[in-house]
């Protein structure tokens, strides 16, 4: 049995898109963020962070969305959105994974939470660098692409192209969103017009970005 503990438009959503293309049975637990319910003790017994998503695996708690998408790739290789070990396509698809989450993920967290970095007295200049560091890794995620593409492994999609199109997708009210470089509205195009992509929009309730 599996269950995702998610938001709708969070960083659930690549997991909850995974199990939608990869045809993962799986049930959803939608969490009322608003009401503080990923704060609860139910909850944050699955996951102590109290951060969504969480997805249940035959009782075992698995947090950390980038994570779990990349296991999610290795547990079905036969839709080969994870490259061999070993291999130096292996070696780029870390990097890609990584640097979405470590260096992208987070300044996006900064700029819908700037407070948390500085307090309110620093909002602005909080937002300012989430700004610039974002948009140097599209200018960057842009180039390769433009380079090396159409996904980030070259000609073959994997686990990294999802992880980008969500993270492409909260910059949607950005002054300059991710669609304003021409790589990246491409592989926006292309990965909105996955037909799991329409499934995850109408099990989410999302409207926005469609």
């Amino acid at each position: 049995m599996i269950t995702l503990y998610f938001s709708p438009g969070t960083a659930g959503l690549v997991v909850h898109w995974l199990l939608l293309e990869l045809e993962v049975p799986h049930a959803l637990h939608r969490l009322d963020l608003d009401a503080g319910e990923h704060k609860q003790p139910a909850y944050l017994a699955l996951n102590p962070a109290g951060h969504v998503p969480t997805l249940v695996v035959d009782g075992v708690p698995l947090t950390e969305a980038a994570a779990i998408a990349l296991h999610l790739a290795d547990v079905h290789p036969a839709r080969g959105f994870a490259p061999a070990v070993g291999s130096d396509a292996r070696a780029s698809y870390y990097q890609w994974m990584f640097f979405l989450a470590n260096t992208l993920q987070p300044a996006f967290r900064a700029w819908f939470y700037p407070t948390e970095p500085a307090g309110e007295a620093h909002v602005d200049a909080v937002k300012a660098q989430a700004r610039i560091r974002i948009e140097d890794a599209f200018t960057r995620l842009d180039a390769h692409l433009a380079a090396h593409g159409p996904y980030l492994l070259g000609d073959k999609l994997s686990t990294a192209d999802f992880m980008l199109t969500m993270l492409m997708r909260w910059s949607r009210h950005m002054p300059r969103p991710a669609t304003e470089w021409p790589a990246l509205a491409r592989l926006t195009r292309t990965m909105k017009a996955r037909p799991s992509f329409q499934a995850l929009y109408a099990a989410e309730g999302l409207t926005e970005w469609a």
